[in-house]
């Protein structure tokens, strides 16, 4: 049998899909970097925003169109979100949710037989330590916990994922250790609160990155996105940790509004002032951090001061990295209740919003030509060139290089993306 895996959204799916890529293997299926050479498709979902909610459902339907004859299975978070949806849009195809995937190599073969198949529901399984199928031989993905504590009222996800399930730091560990024995250079440790890590199992996201800098190894860690509530419960500890050179100084850390009230309403547990709170004690510490954060525009109790307050907040912080999301409402989300503001004022906010991160984005990048940077080549470029990253986790393309190497270049140039070096 030979299969071909297609995977949306976030580096947690793309986890999912490497595990299934793995069992599969592990089992003598054949993966192929094409659909045109497989006996069978898996189209891994992603369901967090109303656009790549429209990128999946078309690339179902296309790929039912193109290949009527190859059976195909629906994966990932629109399973438990949207199954109404996804059996209107695709009503042969087999299902197999985010908490079943330890069972693909079964449903795999169930399908290929011609029968339809349904694994769904929610599920304690031990993602850490599963098999996998690296998509990146420099880059391993380790899924540190599943679930959330949070309760955010715009979130679809949570009914995906569940509550949090902490996996034990031993077996973390060990899974990171030998993905270094085997040539890894950079893990990233993916969850959808990194922050909530451990919480249920009485350990926490510090003690799990001082055991695993500990290993004798010379590579990089990315931390992936924290909630800011849960940061504050662990901030000292956690600054502390990220001062080893094994760590990217990167931090993730979704604000999503600039203006109390509104974080009020979408429940997030957490005032502009923690959020500040958190990133001054981080550059107090640690200078040359970079601050990911994310926005979403428009929220339906976002009046023009709000709006106008996340616009002084990002003027004022100037995050290196801004992720920028126009509300939507998504099925199951309290806040779908609401009434949804004006399309062109939300578009128009976006807007702001754009110009305002390519203004500090550009300004940050300019800051370091003429700089030496020590980077981590990771990939090579689709347009050509090398991919590396500088120890903040900044993107640098550079036109010489072998991946999984360390590099010593010169910052030659700047957009408001990527920095070019020599």
């Amino acid at each position: 049998m030979r299969v071909y895996i297609e995977t949306f959204g976030c580096t947690f799916n793309k986890g999912d899909s490497e595990i299934m890529a793995g069992i599969l293997s592990n089992n003598g299926i054949r993966l192929v970097d094409t659909i045109e050479e497989a006996d069978l498709i898996i189209i891994n979902t992603c369901y967090v925003k109303h656009p790549t909610e429209h990128k999946v459902i078309n690339r179902i339907k296309k790929v039912q169109e193109l290949y009527p004859s190859k059976p195909l299975i629906v994966a990932g978070c629109m399973i438990e979100i949207d199954p109404e949806k996804l059996e209107k849009i695709a009503p042969r195809a087999s299902w197999i949710g985010p908490h079943k995937i330890h069972r693909i190599y079964k449903v795999a073969n169930r399908v290929v037989a011609g029968e339809r198949v349904k694994e769904m529901g929610l599920s304690l399984i031990r993602k850490a330590g599963m098999p996998k199928i690296r998509f990146n031989p420099y880059i391993h993905i380790i899924q540190l916990c599943e679930g959330c504590l949070g309760e955010c009222k715009y979130c679809c996800t949570r009914f995906a994922r569940g509550k949090l399930q902490s996996y034990p730091i031993g077996t973390i560990k060990k899974e990171a250790d030998d993905a270094l024995l085997e040539g890894c250079k950079e893990l990233q440790l993916t969850a959808q609160d990194t922050a909530a890590y451990g919480r249920d199992i009485g350990r926490s996201l510090p003690e799990l990155l001082d055991e695993i800098t500990s290993l004798e190894y010379n590579f990089r860690i990315r931390v992936g996105m924290m909630h800011p509530r849960n940061v504050l419960n662990i901030l000292e500890d956690l600054i502390e940790a990220f001062k080893s050179e094994k760590i990217y100084k990167f931090l993730h850390l979704p604000v999503q509004s600039g203006n109390n009230k509104v974080l009020e309403d979408m429940g997030r547990g957490y005032t502009v002032e923690d959020f500040k709170y958190i990133v001054e004690s981080f550059r107090e510490k640690i200078p040359e951090v970079s601050i990911a954060t994310d926005i979403i525009v428009g929220y339906p109790t976002e009046d023009e001061k709000a709006f106008q307050d996340t616009c002084k907040l990002l003027e004022e912080i100037k995050p290196n990295f801004i992720h920028l999301s126009k509300y939507k409402h998504r099925p199951g989300a309290l806040s779908s209740s609401l009434k949804e503001l004006d399309f062109n004022t939300v578009k128009k906010r976006s807007r702001i919003i754009e110009r305002i991160k390519s203004e500090i984005t550009i300004q940050d990048n300019i800051r370091l030509v003429g700089t030496s940077q020590k980077i981590l080549v990771v990939e090579r470029g689709k347009k050509g060139g090398f991919i590396g990253r500088t120890n903040s986790y900044i993107p640098v393309i550079t036109g010489k290089g072998d991946p999984g190497s360390f590099l010593e270049v010169k910052i030659n140039g700047a957009t408001n993306t990527y920095l070019t070096a020599t």
